[in-house]
């Protein structure tokens, strides 16, 4: 069987038996199809070798000048597609398993101030308000308010919200499933914006979706991330007017606030704690410039 062919046999399996998002198994697809576009598209098995994922590596690095970020993310393609290949007993070891990773730079994440939050930045909305208003201030709960992934907001079913507990089931990457507190102001307004959403045809059940476009179907996410938005450059923000900016803030004013961040990689689903520790080099510079901006010493 041609390397192709395993390829595909991969892609499929990461989507239905892992459920990986469509976003990543196209991202996974196209850094396979780099792989073997290097490699010739009608290599055999043999060729995903140590030898030809380091000339990719280098090839990417030295000839197409990719940024380390942009290469780790081709490798991590190939170690995941070594490693189904290792468990479906096709190879006895992962090729890519001891290539390692490029160092990449150290980047701070973009966040926005708790006074940027703060609720009086909110106003509530007039009696007319209309309905994308309404969704987006409950977008706005969920992903700074909860920490919840655009895609899990797109994704969200009415059962999974129990107002009584004040707790949402978050159904998160890799059909992981985390149980979310829910914010005192989501509880206020989920109620309007359900009856809203009857009013417009939309009779919320059990099953349907939260976000239920006028076709049935889940908003597609670039219309849940205008929301987000036009909701951010209302309230006067210059920088990056996006859903994951919103919960990058989340994750970082709870570690200001004295968090655990045991706790905030919970809430935010990251399987692994260094993705949370982030948002600690965060915290700390940004008590670097404030102590060099009002120390009469710094």
């Amino acid at each position: 069987m041609p390397l192709s062919d395993h390829i595909q046999q991969f892609l499929a399996y990461i989507a239905t038996q892992r459920r990986y998002s469509p976003r990543t198994v196209d991202t996974y697809r196209k850094s396979l199809e780099k792989f073997t576009e290097f490699i010739g598209n009608d290599a055999p098995l043999e060729a995903f070798s140590e030898s030809g994922i380091k000339g990719f590596v280098w090839d990417l690095k030295m000839k197409q000048k990719l940024a380390p970020t942009s290469i780790c993310e081709h490798l991590a393609a190939l170690k995941s597609f070594g490693k189904f290949l290792v468990r479906s007993l096709v190879l006895q070891k992962n090729p890519a398993e001891n290539i390692p990773m490029p160092k990449r730079p150290k980047r701070l994440v973009n966040v926005l101030g708790q006074k940027d939050l703060a609720e009086e930045k909110f106003p509530e909305l007039p009696p007319d308000a209309k309905l994308p208003q309404v969704r987006a201030r409950i977008l706005l709960e969920l992903i700074y308010g909860s920490g919840l992934r655009i895609s899990e907001c797109q994704s969200l079913t009415w059962d999974r919200i129990d107002t009584s507990a004040r707790l949402v089931r978050v159904l998160g990457k890799g059909s992981k499933e985390r149980i979310v507190p829910l914010t005192e102001s989501f509880i206020e307004r989920i109620g309007n914006y359900k009856q809203m959403e009857a009013e417009a045809g939309h009779l919320p059940t059990a099953t349907s979706y939260v976000f239920l476009s006028e076709d049935g179907k889940p908003f597609g996410l670039r219309t849940l991330r205008n929301d987000i938005q036009h909701l951010l450059r209302e309230i006067g923000w210059e920088g990056k007017a996006s859903p994951h900016v919103l919960r990058h803030s989340f994750a970082t004013h709870l570690l200001e606030n004295g968090a655990e961040i045991m706790s905030v990689k919970e809430m935010l689903g990251h399987s692994n704690i260094s993705t949370t520790q982030v948002y600690t080099h965060v915290n700390a510079e940004r008590l670097r410039a404030a102590f060099k901006k009002t120390h009469p010493r710094a």
